[in-house]
């Protein structure tokens, strides 16, 4: 996205004047158990191998296992000790994972409500989290697009969606970038006046509008000024897509035949930031609780989880290093 280090990005109110981390990452999906975890865990050690401060945040407020693919045992600390408590500091519930410059927030154990978290609740932790002196803030997002989940996303500078090469999770993507979009419009439409246009644009009545070029195209019609604006504060809304689990040559290709359907039929820019391998290693590997970077280095998937960390250190100016701290 190329803004400054310090720059805010448009999210949930409030934020905007705070002091924030040089870069937020958010890892979503439309469906559980495409790879999120691994590629957060993974992608955390990449950047902190590459000499930034990075933390990981387990955000999936319904079903918290971070710390299990860190390899890091069950935490005296979590999320819901913040939340719950006026008492608890954010600083009281950082760990650390034996990786240098890696630190991690466990998520929410046990909790049956911890999905449901208020927005007052809320609020407070993405205050406390963005006021944080690191380099990357990497959130781990709980699958589908659950409001939270989806206030979670767009916070971030890089939103990372996560898609296997099969059409039914290809289709589950479209659905989660759909409905992000949505919801960035819902913390906007007061600042354009198009609540009830965005009220009809989320209805599934025949005739209503399907996509966000739809939306944008009308909203032109109405007020040419007002669609003028909006498109360009919409410019930040870029996905950057990671193509998981790939196992043939065709599969390393899905995601520029993605960011091509989705420029194509909506009208707004992806990045592909590229595939991870199918590999056994990064199987056995989570079997032994260990990230798949630290236990087999060299291997396909491993490389795959690199060159992403490269591409996003890349976006933001940095250079990836040659060699990195084991």
């Amino acid at each position: 996205m190329g803004a400054p280090v310090l720059s805010a990005s448009a999210g949930p109110p409030g934020l905007s004047k705070r002091a924030r981390p040089r870069r937020i990452i958010a890892v979503g999906g439309g469906k559980g158990g495409i790879g999120k975890t691994l590629v957060s865990a993974n992608l955390g050690i990449a950047l902190a191998q590459a000499g930034m401060r990075v933390l990981l945040v387990d955000a999936d407020l319904g079903g918290a296992n971070l710390h299990t693919c860190l390899g890091v045992g069950q935490p005296s600390a979590t999320l819901s000790d913040f939340v719950r408590s006026s008492k608890t500091r954010i600083e009281d519930i950082i760990l650390p994972t034996g990786v240098p410059h890696l630190s991690l927030i466990a998520g929410a154990q046990d909790v049956l409500d911890a999905a449901n978290i208020k927005y007052a609740q809320k609020q407070k932790l993405l205050r406390s989290l963005t006021a944080l002196p690191v380099d990357y803030l990497l959130l781990d997002l709980g699958a589908g697009t659950s409001f939270n989940t989806l206030d979670f996303f767009l916070v971030a500078d890089h939103g990372v969606l996560v898609v296997l090469p099969e059409p039914t999770a290809v289709e589950n993507a479209y659905r989660f970038v759909k409905a992000a979009f949505f919801r960035k419009l819902q913390q906007v439409e007061a600042q354009y006046g198009i609540e009830d246009l965005v009220e009809s644009a989320l209805t599934t009545r025949e005739g209503n509008l399907r996509t966000p070029h739809d939306f944008i195209a009308q909203v032109r019609k109405d007020d040419p000024a007002a669609g003028a604006r909006l498109e360009k504060d919409l410019m930040s809304f870029r996905i950057r897509l990671v193509v998981n689990q790939a196992r043939t040559d065709a599969d390393m290709t899905v995601g520029n035949a993605v960011v091509s359907a989705w420029k194509k039929f909506f009208g707004l820019e992806m990045d592909d930031l590229g595939a991870i391998r199918y590999d056994d290693e990064a199987w056995r590997a989570i079997r032994k609780r260990r990230p798949v970077l630290l236990e087999r280095p060299e291997s396909p998937a491993a490389q795959g989880l690199q060159r992403i960390a490269g591409r996003i250190l890349a976006l933001d100016g940095t250079a990836f290093p040659t060699s990195s701290t084991p």
